[in-house]
């Protein structure tokens, strides 16, 4: 399959009038599959006007509301290759129909080795993070006084702060670039709360927040207030798109890390994985449902506001039923990370640039996959309600 999309003409993009947003979930080391996603759905002319992002997401998120357009592909290139930067060769033994430039290493196939290789890396970035990322703590967290914020998690992510300063312009951000919505939850009270720089000016420590999966990850400080990963209470930021719709016409493209559908488990290990699938899935198509339940919800009140007598057209009731839904049409796209053989539970700290790589790839060709269906070149704006398109999955898919 080519990685380009083979006709990335007008019907790509979105037409006018229709504003594109980008929704992306968390899932660590997965994340280059949004990357890659975002470079194939830029060449086919989709400007984004609102990206919201979680965790991994957010990052993400930012270095694409962080920077014009012409530099936002090889800012998010700029981060996904420093973070790898500790592996970057494959295996002393050869990894079947995988080549890298420049390495010349002697062939030697092993069965499983490419598993093998994929659980090697998940275990350095264990043992010694992802540089401009996140470095292990020294002592161990659990061997620091108790109550200091240092020992409340395994990892530092300082070097995450001086990254984003590096590769995002927050000034830009926060008065040129696309509306930035970053979710977190509060570590006291347990609420979901979001940073949108249409009201906040946003930060590095309101992405760091985003991100701060614990016990890995320490809470950061806002305004006194100490936030964790939003993952922890919803994977994925669409609710609160939708929630904020408004009243023109809106493109998402939804990109997921977890695919909600799998197989049915056979070993340990596999148990694992499909269980943080289904937790990290995190109610993407429950969300679908929910406002395609609320969109239709909305269109039956508008025709019953039409049967009734004019002296019920200020009804609150009837009123309060008219606002059940977003007032726009929504045309919602998903693009899912399917998981590949050799991907263990540890798929999400795995921080090879060979699987990188792959990651960023896979994101193109899902991408192209979308714009080349039938279904989509053909789709038209609807005057109301909610359309889902989801076209990337491979034969094989469940």
């Amino acid at each position: 399959m080519a990685t380009h999309p083979s006709n990335a003409g007008p019907k790509a993009g979105a037409p006018a009038g229709e504003r594109a947003v980008l929704v992306l979930q968390g899932g660590g080391a997965l994340g280059a599959y949004q990357a890659g996603t975002f470079e194939e759905l830029a060449r086919a002319g989709n400007d984004m006007a609102w990206v919201a992002g979680i965790s991994i997401g957010a990052i993400n998120a930012a270095l694409i509301c962080g920077n014009p357009p012409e530099h936002r592909v090889s800012r998010l290139r700029a981060f996904w290759e420093g973070i790898t930067a500790n592996l970057t060769l494959q295996p002393v033994f050869a990894l079947p129909g995988l080549d890298l430039p420049g390495v010349d290493l002697p062939a030697f196939e092993v069965p499983g080795a490419r598993s093998l290789f994929s659980e090697m890396a998940s275990n350095m970035a264990l043992a010694f993070g992802a540089p401009g990322f996140f470095a292990p703590r020294f002592p161990w967290a659990g061997l620091t006084p108790t109550g200091a914020l240092r020992g409340t998690s395994f990892y530092d992510t300082a070097p995450l702060r001086e990254t984003l300063l590096e590769l995002v312009d927050f000034d830009y951000l926060n008065t040129r670039g696309p509306r930035l919505s970053v979710g977190t939850v509060d570590v006291e009270t347990g609420n979901f709360v979001y940073f949108d720089s249409a009201t906040t000016r946003i930060a590095p420590e309101h992405i760091m927040a985003s991100g701060a999966l614990p016990p890995g990850f320490p809470a950061v400080e806002i305004d006194g207030r100490q936030y964790w990963d939003g993952g922890l209470v919803s994977n994925t930021p669409l609710q609160y798109v939708l929630e904020n719709a408004g009243t023109g016409p809106l493109l998402v493209f939804q990109v997921d890390l977890f695919a909600a559908r799998g197989p049915l488990p056979e070993t340990l290990a596999e148990v694992s994985q499909r269980e943080k699938d289904i937790r990290f899935s995190s109610r993407t198509r429950l969300t679908t449902d929910r406002f395609r339940q609320l969109h239709a919800l909305r269109a039956a009140a508008e025709r019953l506001a039409a049967k009734l007598p004019a002296e019920m057209a200020d009804d609150p009731d009837l009123a309060l039923l008219r606002k059940a839904g977003p007032s726009c049409p929504v045309t919602l796209v998903h693009l899912i990370h399917r998981n590949e053989d050799f991907e263990g539970a540890a798929k999400d700290y795995e921080f090879s640039r060979l699987t990188m790589e792959e990651h960023w790839k896979a994101g193109r060709r899902d991408v192209g996959r979308t714009f080349d269906h039938r279904a989509w070149r053909q789709r038209a704006v609807e005057a109301d309600g909610l359309r889902v398109f989801d076209l990337s999955a491979r034969p094989n898919d469940a």
